[in-house]
């Protein structure tokens, strides 16, 4: 159905890259999302009081509380989209993740409501009465779910959305609370064992369980983190499609928001290029990542000597001493100023957070293994740090 309605409602629908086409897909979602969880919880609701569950009745609400995330999740797409003004100069892309963490918030509240209800329930337990619908409208809300789950899914991979993400842990945690509910609802009537609270009490635990997972992937992109290493390819691939680049590396991308998204790099040119051809090639590259990624580019130039023997050499066994040191060692910006009595080396390390040595300690074993390679050798070493790993 959402491929479908995508086609009918959704112009360029193949390009998600575009923001007007994120907000699009996000708000048809959201608004399916209401429309079935209401009909949901309709069914629920009639089927919960007329066998006196708390199971069933509690998954009603779950429902309800999952159409008011729906509604959340619309809205917040909806305003994400809204352009760039005087008081938000990069826009309002990161409402989606406020919208996205809210829904976690809903995810939470009923969870514990689910907890204190099931708890009372098995402290003065009671039989609910069993009624042929009640596995038929259960059976039915699972495959409804499922739906959601993988349409929500699918979009929130098509789209990166961390909202879309914290909707399908949503309707995931659903299915296994409406299968806990019917297996519950089986049981007591098949075999005279009230377990209905206790099955209250872990779908409660396992809703829970879902909001804060929601709650921690729409917070992490609020707080900053790497981008996709997919999203990274990209940028490496539409850079170096330039013959003029011949390699880039200090790469920031700067994230407001889906859509809204800036990336600064450095990029290596011949030094013995023609400065003028080269500064086209760059803005060509600039303009060609804001066509493509639809995000603003600010591109460096570091010009590296291509054509001197020396230079390559001395280059090559530094990048040979740091992989002995440790293979996830990087070298960028090389450079090589000859003296009369000694050689001076200097390049920049980049280093992923992962890799524990200290900088000056790092710093301080590079110039030692490079001093028995050629005592000549004086090694100035920057650290950085790779913000893609």
């Amino acid at each position: 159905m959402i491929a479908l309605l995508s086609r009918i409602f959704i112009k360029n629908r193949q390009d998600v890259e575009d923001p007007s086409v994120r907000q699009a897909y996000g708000v048809l979602c959201g608004a399916v999302g209401i429309g079935l969880n209401l009909i949901l919880f309709g069914l629920k609701s009639f089927v919960g009081v007329m066998s006196a569950s708390i199971a069933i009745t509690a998954d009603a609400f779950n429902n309800l509380s999952d159409a008011a995330s729906s509604l959340v999740t619309l809205i917040g797409f909806r305003m994400s989209g809204q352009k760039p003004d005087h008081d938000h100069p990069f826009g309002h892309g990161r409402i989606e993740y406020l919208a996205g963490f809210v829904v976690s918030c809903l995810i939470l509240l009923m969870a514990l409501e689910l907890l204190k209800t099931s708890a009372e329930k098995i402290v003065h337990p009671d039989v609910p009465a069993f009624h042929p619908l009640i596995p038929i409208l259960l059976s039915v809300s699972i495959l409804v779910k499922l739906y959601m789950y993988g349409y929500n899914r699918a979009v929130a991979a098509r789209i990166r959305s961390a909202a879309m993400r914290a909707a399908a842990a949503d309707s995931i945690s659903d299915v296994f609370a409406t299968a806990v509910v019917l297996a519950a609802a089986l049981t007591e009537h098949f075999s005279g064992i009230h377990i209905d609270g206790w099955c209250g009490l872990l779908v409660g635990l396992f809703i829970g369980y879902s909001g804060i997972c929601a709650a921690r992937d729409t917070i992490n992109p609020l707080l900053g983190q790497p981008p996709d290493q997919a999203f990274v390819d990209r940028i490496r691939k539409i850079a170096l499609s330039d013959p003029a680049i011949l390699d880039i590396h200090d790469l920031i991308v700067h994230n407001y928001g889906p859509g809204r998204t800036m990336i600064s790099l450095h990029a290596e040119v011949d030094a013995a290029g023609d400065l003028l051809s080269l500064h086209d090639a760059v803005d060509t590259v600039e303009r060609e990542l804001q066509r493509q990624l639809h995000c603003s580019a600010v591109i460096h130039m570091d010009p590296v000597v291509t054509d001197d023997e020396q230079t390559l050499e001395v280059r090559e066994e530094m990048r040979a001493l740091l992989k002995e040191i440790d293979p996830v060692l990087q070298l960028h910006d090389f450079r090589l100023v000859r003296g009369a009595s000694r050689t001076k080396i200097l390049f920049d390390v980049l280093a992923p957070y992962h890799f524990k040595m200290d900088d000056d300690a790092l710093s301080a074993l590079i110039d030692e293994k490079a001093k028995k390679i050629d005592p000549g050798y004086h090694t100035v070493v920057n650290v950085d740090k790779d913000m893609n790993s």
